[in-house]
């Protein structure tokens, strides 16, 4: 620092920079996982390199730093490493992976992220772990796609609206209930069972039976599920719940009816 004192008695310090050294790196950023309970492995993240940029995405190179906290040999353990902004939305992502760490023994490697704007946060998710830590994993998921004969269905996965078919679900291993609606076709409902090994990819079909009653669509939108009684130039009736009604014929669009065995004369 030096002090410079001006013919008009002001004085004035000023900070003399190293060529090239405009800021403080930032201090590195150290994870110990899993956050609580018994710690197993610490990862300290030092500087990000930006090695390339296209438009708003850039390119990093990390430097990092792993330590075996455990008592026993991390045969390989990965870790999703995820890039937030100021605003703490996800802008991107890197992966961790290390192998054949021994208790107490630390490892130094860099590591590829790449981001969409300026990283200020970042977290650690596991994605694989050896078989004594499998419960700090998220709930395994597998994707199916779900149709129906005819498409177009409203598709529920254990009570919950999922949407209309074809649809691409996620569900966990164990037993599921699929349930349909479509207008017109008698609700059906169909058993799904995940394997533990299960992989995804599969697909799964139900094909909706004829409803029981006929259907009339009105111009205004309104889709009725009856039993048409008769239809006339001007009018038609219907029976809806036991009760009749009677339609002008301007106000319906299409009429679909069911097939019914009629009782022998």
């Amino acid at each position: 620092m030096r002090r410079i004192r001006f013919l008009n008695g002001c004085t004035f310090l000023f900070l003399l920079i190293a060529p090239g050294v405009w800021a403080k790196e930032p201090q590195p950023k150290v994870f110990v996982w899993p956050e609580s309970g018994q710690p197993v492995v610490r990862f300290k993240l030092g500087k990000f390199t930006e090695i390339g940029s296209s438009g708003k995405h850039h390119t990093y190179t990390v430097d990092v730093t792993a330590e075996n906290l455990w008592g026993k040999r991390i045969q390989r353990a990965t870790f999703y490493l995820y890039l937030f902004d100021k605003d703490k939305a996800r802008i991107g992502e890197g992966w961790i992976s290390i192998k054949d760490v021994n208790p107490g023994e630390t490892i130094k490697f860099q590591i590829g992220a790449g981001a969409s704007g300026t990283p200020v946060t970042m977290t650690l998710a596991p994605d694989t772990l050896p078989l004594e830590l499998a419960s700090y994993l998220p709930p395994r998921t597998i994707s199916v796609t779900v149709n129906s004969v005819p498409q177009g269905a409203d598709l529920k996965v254990d009570g919950a609206e999922a949407g209309v078919t074809p649809m691409l679900i996620h569900v966990g291993p164990g037993k599921h209930t699929q349930e349909f609606g479509k207008q017109g076709f008698n609700p059906g409902h169909f058993p799904l069972e995940v394997t533990s090994d299960e992989l995804s990819g599969g697909s799964v079909s139900y094909e909706l039976g004829a409803s029981a009653h006929d259907t009339v669509e009105l111009r205004d939108g309104t889709v009725m599920s009856c039993d048409v009684e008769s239809v006339s130039a001007t009018e038609l009736v219907v029976r809806v719940g036991g009760a009749v009604q009677h339609l002008g014929r301007n106000q319906v669009k299409r009429i679909s009816l069911v097939p019914r065995e009629t009782a022998p004369q």
